[in-house]
């Protein structure tokens, strides 16, 4: 409600000016909300994640899970140190059990570098790798294998030789190695902070003293276990914590700048080198293991041994096993999460450095609380006391070995209890030693919190690479804790050469968004308009400084632009440019209440351009083509805007134009350096470009009805900026329809899901396995410097000449770049948090000719890269063999899609044996064997039809239809198409339920069409749940089963036979053809009279062009006649001879005139025909200069220029006046809605200039008089811009020179003549031919195998399946299954099932758990970007619309430079 009259009081204040007070409102143009709720869902995100990196922690070093039961504890489960205990030889388990928890404590030790062989070998295998050099490969070898013996000696030696306190404090003593790397080093930031390690280093040899004090008081006061044995264990734990200190030698090392040229061999081969020294681990440690337990432990191994472990062993011990994996695994994992999600400090410093001192004191509460129910006494029975003992634990510790075997007591409980006994707790003469032991836990874990003080400064970006966050790939299991904290970089190495301890923000970019436009509609265009505007208020000024430190810039290329009228011949702007014209200031006014400021009209040797200052200050182009100037289609387009953006724009930062020649050009743009003249950059984002490399540079490709949100665009730009391989990246795109009609929506539904399942997928497999091969050009990223590279950008200009190239190069464009960028070595991504939206084609004719397109371009642009696939593999490194056989794998079956879904609807048959009760005959009654057969396609099941003959008959309408698409137009090809869709949906819906009714027959779904069908539906249940927000998609998966006859062979049929039709097929329109614009037309009329129709129309031209002769005859004769009457009759005959001659000399020169006006309008007809188009579009802008609009437009014009809080009064104040101003001057004169002439404007602009200075002079009491001078300054800019006109201007002469050699070389309009295109349409034909035939004789020889397996039977040829019922029984009789049949349906079920732990992957890499966060509130509906992931969402939320404005004292310092576009341009030390 309160929206309501917001917008009502709006409307009235408009009112009051004009009596057209309606505005448009698209959706998604409000400000964006502060989202309260948001922030608080993201504290509690972070609060969680660090809970749970704490409890897996405290779980993986030791955890309880107590279950009272009869007053005792029952079975604890626990982890490391659990299973240390009952490894122990000090332990009262049996020699069987401990070794058999000895061999599980190997185990714990061998996981985390099997899951690294793994890890190593799938990145080796899928995405290629770099071999390590030999010196290398040996240098790791050996650290690794030291680091493997250390961790052995410690875990599997030393720590059962110790209790359980000992163990869980002596690991501490592993940071200093890297304490002493650092104080050597001196790698900190500041002086001072150089006293961390020293503590740290001072702390450790501190712990390490007081444990041999603690050892030497334990026998000195005879605790039981403790004797000379124990000193060596205790020296053996020393030595090993420093062999596993080298661990993470590369992290102080890396941070010091020392070795680099090692550091950088090596991280260009780590997944080989870790191929190698995860086995030299796992084979380091299984060497210690058997050496140590097989030669020099006492008891050795008895291999006989493990078959004799008990039950309870085996599963206390495996529980174990599998929960410190899991949990280790899951606090590592949770650990890089909240690294990620920008809650370092909270999330992983504090809980991680918490582990430690938490498991201790929860293992001291268990036992104080826990350990009295272990030795149960009678009611009524005294404790025994025993004399001079002042411990009151020695007779609790004392009794404990009565209970060694007793299997009523829980196990892990005793054994926690028994092991803590062997402290100094169990002194019997004084408490004070067991102080000992605190102290040493309390120096070894501020050690630990001293050593990795970096952790809690240390600064990551909004979305940070693994990678760049840690040192190795993985954990070490044992000590999970200290691993992680040691395991963070000290410091983050990145790109842009910026570590991250400084404060120095990332290198800024420069993005370009790029539009192109084919007939758009106005509702389409209003969705792009909206986007960039959304994100022009995002990013504010770009004099402001952001967080997110990008630029952009808004191109919007228009094909066919214009349009010619056949009589006159005067070139005008088409409707739709009207359209763009009028979306672009209605979205200005809805932004702004206002409209645009500067505007500017450039004849272009293209067509035109248009340039809008939007209102924050960035830049809009929109650039008018001119079919009959350059080539249309999207792909030129792309040229177009590349070789501008790319190579004109990078030239000229990099290289200054130089003023050779006077052109009196505007002395406020130019500087002199070296006595030489050179041009200033003309807008802000070129003369910041220089600064910018080509990597920072990025392209935007964009549909002319693309709709996004600032957030997509930035979540695409952290995947290029993360990894510098990346060339593209794209989105998750969402196919929307403008229709009402509910005829339209089926179709619209229908690409909704095969959209979804493509992304959810298709797109992810590729992105897991390889790369993406085909980043959609209504929404992707591109890296300027790969499409800069060679053989990219160079051969996306080749004109195709040849039949497959018209197929591959003009028919998807975006699909052929991206293949160029892959066999370049560049990688593509897909992110699915990046939504964008784009309209879908909504009716089938426009589908189907769509889909005709995208169809043979995919096949030839995937059958290109398969083809070059060694030299890709070998260039790429994210495309391997594996990939390449997946690509294979899955281009064969699309291939044989058509044959497969003919033999779906004819149905597959499957013979069971089976027994059952035959009718009594008058011979007897019994029991005899039958066959019954079961069908589960349409034809078999519902029509009862033979299996062969089914076939035939499912055959012949693909057949019928393939010889009408060879024979019939491509419109009774769609139509009838339209009807074969219809009846297979029948066909389908049948297929469904005879596949249902199958099931029932047998009795079990447990067939293998059935099994498809079950685990199908599954599958995809659980992909639409893992997608939260787009779950309801999942309802629309019914219509794409239907469909899918229509959609893989009768789409495939039309594609491929339609293969030689190489027009765009959609957005076709006559609009531009049939309506002419009707500018400066005198006269209108048709006149219709029997079958005879007169069309009359006189233009101004023509007018001008018919009355031209008459005034010449009229005005000479009459002047010649009234000359000659003039004359006196008594002339003399040389005056005579004089007029004679003046006469000639006249008509001379009206021929001459004549002769020359003739020879300028042949040469100068395209010059004469763009001139005549800028002045209605002029016109059109200059609807900002009436009374109604000047009034607003000052207002809000004056309201953003003193927007500080500090000019509040003010503003107000000053918006009075000028307003009063204004009224008074025009009041009376001018309507609401006449244009101003130039003089009332400049008349207008000197009183509300003095009405300004005036009211700024009385407001000089709060600021000093140079800022009111600069108050008034900007205040006299604002006004300015207000009454400023729109500007037609001359392109400058290189832009000029540029384009013209762009045009000649690449662009020039495509005039092929009738004999080269007959030949190109002959050669089209004849590949159709051979793809068809191709294309189907795989198909046929398919169905025609499957034919003569129906035809043999299945009793000749048949694979045996057991069948089971759904109680699990077995029948007597398996089921006979076709050998082909079962396996396509495998082959098919292996692909969906890869596909499915694709995605997976995929969401495990960004966080299954999604929520929705708080999008923009709009004024009647949520606009849904879709649910982000966890990480991206937090990270991302957490850095958004975070930019530092600049003070109003500086913004007039430096050197300011006059411009037409943007006056406020700086120009800073740097740049001169």
């Amino acid at each position: 409600m309160e929206e309501l009259k917001q917008r009502g009081e709006k409307r009235e204040r408009r009112h009051r000016d004009t009596w057209d007070p309606f505005h448009l409102n698209p959706i998604g143009a409000e400000k964006e909300k502060k989202r309260t709720c948001f922030r608080i869902l993201q504290s509690l995100v972070a609060a969680a994640v660090g809970i749970l990196v704490l409890v897996s922690g405290v779980i993986s070093k030791a955890r309880t899970d107590l279950e009272p039961s009869s007053g005792s504890v029952c079975l604890l489960r626990g982890s490391l140190l659990v299973l240390s205990m009952l490894a122990s030889p000090a332990s009262y388990r049996s020699d069987v059990d401990r070794q058999l928890y000895t061999l599980l404590l190997m185990c714990v030790l061998v996981t985390p570098n099997l899951l690294m062989f793994l890890k190593a070998l799938w990145k080796c295998v899928f995405k290629n790798y770099v071999a390590p050099d030999a010196k290398t490969l040996a240098i790791m070898c050996v650290i690794e294998a030291l680091v493997a013996i250390g961790t052995a000696m410690l875990v599997l030696i030393v720590m059962p030789e110790l209790d359980v306190l000992t163990s869980l404090c002596i690991p501490g003593g592993i940071c200093i190695f890297s304490a002493v790397l650092q104080i050597a080093l001196r790698l900190q930031s500041r002086r001072w902070m150089i006293l961390y390690p020293i503590c740290s280093l001072m702390l450790v040899l501190s712990g390490y003293t007081l444990l041999a004090l603690d050892f030497y008081a334990r026998q000195s006061t005879f605790i039981p276990g403790v004797g000379a044995r124990s000193f060596a264990f205790v020296g053996i734990a020393i030595l090993a914590s420093l062999l596993v200190s080298l661990n993470w030698w590369e992290n102080p090392i890396q941070a010091s700048g020392n070795i680099l040229d090692f550091l950088m061999r090596l991280e260009g081969c780590r997944d080989a080198v870790y191929l190698f020294t995860s086995l030299v681990r796992i084979a380091v440690t299984l060497a210690i293991y058997f050496l140590y337990f097989c030669m020099l432990a006492e008891k050795k191994i008895d291999w006989d041994a493990y078959r004799k472990a008990s039950r309870p062993a085996v599963e206390i011990g495996l529980g174990l096993f599998f929960l410190q994996a899991f949990c280790s695994a899951a606090c590592h994992w949770f650990g890089v999460v909240a690294c990620k999600i920008h809650a370092l400090r909270f999330s992983f410093a504090l809980p991680t450095s918490l582990i430690g001192p938490v498991t201790l004191i929860l293992g001291v509460i268990v036992f104080l609380t826990q350990a009295e129910h272990l030795v149960p006494r009678p009611e009524g029975s005294e404790v025994v006391r025993y004399e001079n003992i002042s411990t009151p634990f020695w007779g609790f510790c004392h009794e404990l070995e009565s209970l060694a075997g007793l299997n009523s007591t829980p196990v892990v409980m005793l054994e926690i209890s028994h092991s803590i006994c062997r402290t100094s707790i169990n002194n019997p003469y004084a408490m004070w030693p067991f102080s000992l032991l605190a102290l040493e836990g309390v120096c070894m874990w501020l050690g630990l919190v001293s050593c990795s003080y970096y952790v809690w400064k240390i600064k990551v970006q909004r979305i940070e690479r693994t990678s760049l966050l840690f040192v190795r790939r993985l954990y070490e299991s044992a000590f999970i804790d200290i691993s992680m904290l040691l395991n963070m970089k000290m410091k983050v190495i990145r790109s842009a050469n910026k570590d991250s301890n400084s404060d120095i923000e990332l290198e800024n970019c420069v993005i370009y968004l790029c539009a192109t436009m084919w007939h758009e509609t106005y509702d389409e265009m209003l969705k792009i308009l909206t986007s960039m505007f959304r994100l022009d208020r995002y990013r504010g000024d770009p004099k402001e400084e952001h967080k997110d430190c990008f630029d952009f810039e808004c191109h919007i290329y228009v094909d066919d632009a214009f349009m010619i009228e056949k009589d006159s011949g005067t070139k005008f702007v088409n409707t739709y440019v009207c359209d763009l014209i009028n979306v672009v200031m209605e979205v200005y006014r809805v932004f702004t209440n206002k409209e645009p400021d500067e505007v500017s009209i450039i004849e272009t040797p293209y067509g035109g351009r248009l340039v809008f200052v939007m209102p924050e200050g960035n830049m809009l182009y929109v650039h008018l083509k001119d079919k009959q100037l350059i080539r249309n289609k999207k792909r030129w387009s792309q040229i177009m805007y590349l070789y501008y953006l790319l190579g004109w724009k990078g030239y000229n930062v990099k290289n200054p134009q130089k003023i050779t020649r006077q052109n009196n050009p505007c002395r406020a743009s130019l500087v002199s350096l070296d006595s030489e003249t050179y041009l200033l950059p003309a807008h802000v984002n070129d003369s910041k470009r220089r600064h910018i490399s080509d990597d920072n540079t990025y392209i935007m490709a964009l549909d002319g009805d693309t709709d996004f949100h600032p957030g997509a665009l930035i979540l695409l730009v952290d995947r290029l900026r993360m990894y510098d391989n990346v060339g593209a990246a794209c989105g998750r795109i969402h196919p929307t329809g403008m229709g009402k009609a509910l005829i339209t929506r089926p179709m619209v539904w229908y690409q909704k899901f095969e959209y979804a399942v493509g992304h959810w997928l298709q797109k992810t497999a590729e992105h897991v396995f390889g790369s993406v091969l085909c980043s959609p050009g209504c929404f992707s990223l591109f890296r300027g410097s790969a499409l800069m590279d060679d053989n990219v950008l160079k051969r996306y200009t080749t004109k195709a000449t040849r039949a497959s190239e018209y197929v591959q190069y003009d028919q998807g464009e975006d699909r052929w770049l991206c293949t160029l960028l892959l066999q370049q070595g560049w990688r593509v991504e897909y992110n699915a948090a990046s939504d964008a939206y784009t309209n879908s084609p909504q009716e089938f004719k426009e589908f189907y000719n769509q889909r005709r397109r995208w169809g043979p371009s995919t096949m030839a642009n995937t059958l290109d890269l398969l083809h070059s696939g060694r030299e890709t593999v070998h260039r790429n490194t994210s495309i391997s063999l594996p990939y390449i056989l997946y690509q294979t794998f899955t281009v064969a079956s699309s291939i044989l899609g058509p044959a497969s879904v003919t033999l779906m609807i004819a149905g597959q048959r499957e013979l069971v044996q089976g027994h059952g009760r035959a009718k009594a005959t008058e011979g007897g009654g019994g029991r005899k064997s039958e066959q019954v057969e079961h069908n589960a396609g349409a034809f078999q099941f519902v029509f009862g039809i033979a299996g062969t003959l089914s076939i035939i008959i499912a055959v012949i309408p693909p057949v019928i239809y393939m010889l009408i698409c060879f024979l019939a137009k491509p419109n009774l090809q769609i139509t009838i198409a339209a009807i074969l869709s219809v009846i297979y949906a029948f066909l389908m819906t049948a297929s469904f339920f005879a596949i249902i009714g199958d099931m029932v027959m047998q009795g079990t779904f447990i067939t293998p069409t059935g099994l498809f069908l079950v685990s199908g539906a599954i599958l995809y249940m659980v992909t639409a749940i893992l997608h939260p927000q787009e779950c309801t998609l999942i309802v629309y998966g019914l219509m794409y089963f239907i469909c899918i006859p229509s959609g893989y062979l009768l789409l495939t049929i039309y594609s491929m036979v339609n293969m030689h039709i190489v027009s765009w097929g959609t957005r076709e329109s006559n609009k531009g053809k049939e309506t002419q614009k009707q500018v400066g037309v005198v006269c209108n009329r048709e006149c219709r009279m029997c079958c005879w129709d007169w069309k009359v129309q006189v233009t101004r031209e023509s007018e001008r062009q018919m009355m031209l002769p008459m005034q010449n005859v009229t005005g000479a004769n009459v002047n010649a006649n009234a000359e000659d009457e003039a004359a006196p009759a008594t002339a003399e005959p040389d005056e005579l001879a004089v007029q004679e001659e003046h006469g000639k000399k006249k008509l001379t020169e009206m021929e001459r005139k004549k002769e020359l006006e003739e020879d300028l309008d042949q040469e100068d007809s395209n010059s004469e025909r763009s001139g005549t188009w800028v002045e209605p579009v002029k016109r059109e802008f200059l609807k900002k200069l009436t009374y109604a609009n000047l009034k607003r437009n000052l207002q809000e014009q004056i309201r953003y220029t003193l927007q500080r809080k500090i000019h509040e009064d003010l503003r107000e104040d000053l918006v009075m006046v000028l307003t009063d101003t204004l009224s008074a001057t025009l009041s009376g004169s001018v309507g609401p809605e006449d244009i101003l002439e130039p003089s009332r404007l400049e008349e207008l602009q000197s009183a509300l200039d003095e009405a300004a200075r005036r009211t700024l002079k009385t407001n000089r009491l709060d600021s000093s008089g140079a800022g009111v001078m600069k108050l008034e300054r900007r205040v006299k800019r604002s006004i300015e811009r207000t009454l400023l006109a729109p500007q037609v201007e001359k392109l400058s002469e290189d832009e000029s020179d540029f384009w013209d050699k762009l045009i000649e070389r690449y662009l020039k309009p495509i005039q092929d003549d009738k004999a080269h295109l007959e030949e190109v349409t002959r050669e089209l034909k004849s590949l159709r031919n051979k793809a068809v035939f191709l294309y189907f004789i795989i198909n046929v020889l398919w169905v025609v195998a499957t034919f003569f397996l129906q035809a043999i039977g299945n009793d000749v040829l048949s694979i045996n399946i057991p069948k089971y019922y759904p109680n699990k029984t077995l029948a007597p009789e398996p089921m006979k299954v076709e050998p082909l049949s079962l396996m396509f349906l495998l082959s098919f079920a292996v692909l969906l099932i890869v596909q499915f732990l694709a995605m997976l992957y995929h969401r495990y890499l960004q966080l299954t758990s999604r929520f929705l966060f708080g999008a923009c509130q709009c004024s009647n509906q949520t606009y849904l970007p879709r649910v982000y992931t966890l990480i991206h969402v937090v990270s991302y939320r957490g850095t958004e619309k975070n930019y530092k404005e600049r003070d109003e004292e500086d913004e007039d310092d430096g050197l300011v430079i006059g411009n037409p576009l943007q006056s406020s341009l700086s120009i800073s030390p740097d740049d001169l």
